[in-house]
């Protein structure tokens, strides 16, 4: 038989090991709660699905269409954040305070549904919105002041200095003619007070007779020449820019800044011309891809009402009418390009064609799209071959050349690639 004092002690060991075996319980489960993963393909492969999915109404760091996403799974348990990021309304419908004060603060607008992306995109994704493009203040102001330093050491003339300078060697010239016309005056001077005889005095004294030179064959055959040349280079250039819209500006209907929203904002080309990366045409947004956004959009940020170019996207939907978006890059219909072509397959970034896209208030055709652009292009251009094995037998033929495989090394140069 067991004592009372034995009893006592058993009970307080078990109770100590069923304390510890809890605590050791409780530590395993936290210890693998799920965290924000650092590693860099991790906060790769998120900035992909940000870009794709995210960027045109998110910041990391600052306020945008909705809030800086940075720290969100501090602010909120890492399942809250995902469940939210898929379905934000159901979260919102659920009670959760956090999620729906952000829901009022910004004028009860619903962030689209996720629900097509996976758990491991939602990890991706939040890696990188937790480590990803991390800017240091003060290592971005002193690159910021060196950047200044080295612009003004090698960035090249100001347009204003260049033309001072080239005022100053315009009236050093005239002074060297000046200087000149001096000299030769004091030396006819000089030279006609010396012992010379009638011929080299008259020589001295001579005059230029400008009337003759005038008047003289060679003049007017000179003349002639070049004006029939300044005439046919002029006659040339006009027939070579027949059909180029090189700089082409029109107005719009509803005042739309690439400026503010490719640059700014920084919205993918993607998400209004969508039929750039799978089709023929990039294709002209319609009214209801403006909507997206304009649907809680507005006015400026702090200005209160509808201003008046969005007003008329609004007019638009509300009539049913199309807006009458006026065309700027425009190819002869004898000539065939593709843009997933060289969007989707040749990776050819926007700007190449376009120009600073991101940077023009106004929309204006940047290259000339002739055919001598496309030709030289195409001659230019390596294929990127990297990672598709379309091209390998081409590579492979192609490997005992000392050049890169471009354009014009798979047909790039035939008149049946864009003329059929």
């Amino acid at each position: 038989m067991l004592s009372k004092r034995s009893l006592v002690g058993i009970q307080w060991r078990f109770q100590t090991l069923a304390v510890l075996f809890f605590m050791l319980v409780g530590m395993s489960v936290y210890a693998a709660d799920p965290a924000v993963s650092t590693s860099e393909e991790a906060i790769s492969a998120g900035k992909t699905v940000f870009n794709a999915n995210c960027k045109q109404c998110h910041k990391l760091d600052q306020k945008s269409v909705g809030p800086a996403l940075r720290g969100a799974t501090d602010r909120q348990p890492l399942d809250a954040v995902k469940a939210f990021i898929k379905n934000s309304s159901a979260v919102i419908g659920s009670g959760n305070a956090y999620y729906t004060a952000l829901y009022k603060e910004y004028n009860n607008t619903v962030m689209p549904a996720h629900e097509f992306l996976s758990d491991g995109d939602l990890d991706n994704l939040l890696a990188y919105i937790e480590h990803g493009d991390k800017v240091d203040p003060n290592a971005a102001a002193a690159t910021a002041t060196a950047g200044g330093g080295a612009a003004g050491a090698g960035g090249g003339i100001p347009s204003e200095y260049l033309s001072i300078i080239l005022g100053v060697l315009v009236l050093v010239l005239l002074l060297i003619l000046v200087v000149l016309g001096l000299i030769i005056n004091v030396l006819t001077k000089y030279i006609n007070k010396q012992d010379l005889s009638e011929e080299d005095k008259d020589f001295v004294s001579q005059k230029s007779d400008f009337g003759k030179v005038l008047k003289s064959d060679a003049f007017v055959i000179i003349i002639t020449a070049l004006v029939v040349a300044l005439v046919a280079k002029t006659a040339i250039d006009g027939l070579y820019s027949v059909g180029v819209q090189q700089g082409y500006a029109p107005a719009q209907p509803i005042a739309f800044s690439h400026a503010l929203h490719a640059g700014q904002l920084e919205i993918a080309c993607q998400y209004c011309h969508t039929g750039v990366e799978i089709g023929k045409s990039a294709n002209i947004p319609s009214a209801n891809i403006c909507m997206n956004c304009h649907t809680h959009v507005q006015n400026v940020q702090g200005k209160e009402g509808i201003s008046p170019e969005i007003q008329k996207i609004y007019n638009a939907v509300d009539n049913n009418q199309p807006i009458e978006w006026v065309r700027v890059h425009n190819l002869p219909d004898l000539a065939y390009f593709n843009h997933s072509q060289h969007v989707a397959v040749g990776g050819i970034e926007c700007q190449t064609c376009h120009g600073q896209i991101q940077e023009m208030e106004v929309v204006a055709q940047h290259s000339a799209l002739t055919m001598g652009w496309c030709i030289d292009c195409h001659r230019q251009t390596e294929i990127a071959t990297e990672g598709n094995a379309y091209y390998d037998k081409l590579v492979q033929l192609h490997s005992d050349s000392k050049d890169a495989l471009k354009v014009k090394d798979i047909g790039g140069l035939e008149c049946a690639k864009c003329h059929y």
